[in-house]
């Protein structure tokens, strides 16, 4: 168990903690959710003693161990992958070190005979002899190759060295996991293992996450940071924001009752009060408003961006079509031979494991790059908008967020970018921030300001909810579920893309599936499954 006793935190004078006080118990999996700002990360930071709070403590049971996902991708870069995964539990990894320090000297004494003996039954003790298959299970189900595990961390790329801490931090089953989003970098085949490793895990487990339906597979209970404070409650995502929205309603409801009746008895007091006849029902009735408690609702740090595309026209007939595409980056197949048409009403989910598949397609179609064979060709009627997953050419130039969207057509002048930038929760001052001080989640909103502005029948986006909040993640989901033309996009975030798409494309090594439906009856179809190792097991094959 792991017990949060009257902790506060401020900087300057914004509080993030006011008193806080929660247990943490095994068997469950807390999520911790909150607004970009709210203060999750830190309290992950608090929990594990990397931060210091101005106030309270944080207890462990004694002798438990805690586990957490680290951020810093250098930390372990002359570490093997597999010695990095064992370091998970430090404890162990010393044992196996001294172990194989005294196994392997020229002369072997009495003392290291007796320490030996010391050595293997802690190591016993610990399920040092399950470590390689564990950390292989680990890996394996991360997506990490036996082909990487003797290869040192410098070597992997950065989603690589992502995927080999989190595996750090399952391993060894620790009595504490805490984990900060650890989804990111994760495909959806990934992610499904990971909810089913935590469903299994029994001891107490807290995440951060931005990926709603992880929260709803993963958790028992959601921890809500609002309000600066921390509030608990049974059950999944889902449950929570239903029950959340029924607190504040009911708070409302509350409120406007008393308020009513407040503004009654005011009323009847300021036209009687000076009539005598009416004297003590005034009287009576003003000790019944001085009785009358309206409660101060406290402001929300939840916001959510207004999102809304509008096309300025409906797409015609011919949308896209593409035929024999191939693109093949650094001796690599990426594109082979690819044919695909676009309809009007797709809503096309791009699936897959190579996500650089996905996103060279995109980019090919916007015409950011060329493909080495094939073509594509938009209809008369489309103009479209593209989210890229990397967009930090766009805020090259330091400048202010006006300046910056007044870049972009319809250029209206400085009250209209106001209030557009208002509408994404840049408002007052935040309209004037510079781009070089933008978070992730900031410039992602920019982005999405940017393609409202082009009225484009056709959106493309490569990832758009990374680095989003769920409040504009949710705002953003809505807005692609009312939007009535054409949409390609691709996304780890199970929730958004089986709400959105109406039909999935998923490019893999031996070619294009292709089916309109929903994106759960495309990972329950069962013949799905079998023409997919068909097609790998057919390129796999040719490569031979």
């Amino acid at each position: 168990m792991i017990s949060v006793s009257n902790i506060c935190l401020a900087y300057g004078k914004r509080t993030i903690f006011k008193n806080v006080n929660i247990k943490f118990t095994p068997g469950n999996c807390y999520g911790l959710i909150g607004a970009n700002g709210a203060g999750k990360s830190t309290f992950l930071k608090i929990l594990a003693g990397d931060t210091e709070p101005d106030k309270g403590e944080v207890s462990i049971g004694k002798g438990l161990r805690m586990a957490v996902l680290r951020q810093d991708q250098f930390a372990f870069d002359e570490e093997t992958v597999f010695n990095t995964v064992i370091m998970g539990h430090k404890r162990l990894y010393e044992v196996m070190a001294e172990r194989e320090a005294i196994y392997t000297k020229e002369d072997f004494t009495e003392e290291d005979g007796v320490r030996s003996g010391e050595l293997e039954a802690e190591f016993a003790e610990m399920n040092g002899y399950e470590v390689e298959s564990e950390a292989a299970v680990l890996l394996n189900g991360l997506g990490i190759g036996e082909d990487l595990r003797q290869r040192q961390m410098k070597d992997l790329e950065g989603g690589e060295k992502v995927r080999v801490l989190l595996a750090q931090a399952l391993f060894g089953n620790p009595d504490v996991l805490l984990l900060d989003e650890p989804t990111n970098h994760l495909d959806l085949k990934s992610i499904q293992w990971l909810e089913e490793f935590l469903g299994r895990f029994q001891n107490t487990l807290i995440v951060v996450s931005h990926d709603r339906h992880f929260l709803n597979q993963s958790c028992t209970h959601i921890a809500d940071i609002d309000f600066g404070t921390i509030r608990t409650y049974v059950g999944n995502y889902d449950f929570w924001y239903e029950a959340s929205q029924l607190v504040l309603k009911q708070k409302q409801d509350a409120n406007k009752k008393a308020s009513d009746k407040a503004n009654e008895l005011k009323d009847f007091i300021a036209r009687f009060s000076s009539n005598a006849s009416k004297a003590k029902q005034a009287t009576s009735r003003k000790k019944l408003l001085d009785k009358l408690e309206i409660e101060e609702l406290p402001v929300s740090s939840r916001k959510y961006p207004f999102i809304d595309f509008r096309p300025e026209r409906p797409c015609g007939d011919i949308i896209l079509e593409i035929k024999g595409l191939s693109k093949t980056i650094d001796g690599v197949k990426i594109l082979n031979n690819l044919d695909l048409v676009i309809n009007k009403g797709d809503k096309i989910a791009l699936v897959g494991a190579n996500s650089l598949a996905k996103t060279i397609l995109l980019q090919i179609l916007v015409g950011d790059i060329k493909p080495d064979a094939g073509s594509f060709r938009w209809g008369v009627t489309i103009t479209n908008s593209y989210f890229p997953k990397e967009n930090s050419s766009f805020f090259a130039r330091d400048l202010n967020l006006i300046e910056w969207l007044c870049q972009y057509p319809p250029h209206e002048g400085e009250s209209f970018a106001r209030g557009f930038l208002g509408r994404m929760l840049f408002s007052g001052d935040e309209a004037t921030k510079m781009t070089s001080v933008l978070s992730g989640g900031e410039k992602v909103r920019c982005m999405l300001a940017k393609m409202m502005l082009t009225s484009a029948n056709v959106l493309l986006f490569d990832e758009p909810t990374n680095h989003l909040d769920l409040e504009s993640i949710t705002a953003l989901n809505n807005s692609l579920i009312a939007f009535s033309e054409v949409i390609l996009f691709t996304s780890h975030d199970h929730k958004f893309v089986s709400t959105v798409a109406n039909r999935i494309v998923e490019l893999t090594p031996g070619g294009v599936i292709d089916r309109v439906m929903n994106f759960d009856e495309y990972l329950e179809n069962a013949d799905i499954n079998a023409l997919r190792e068909r097609i790998n097991q057919g390129a796999t094959e040719l490569n031979l």
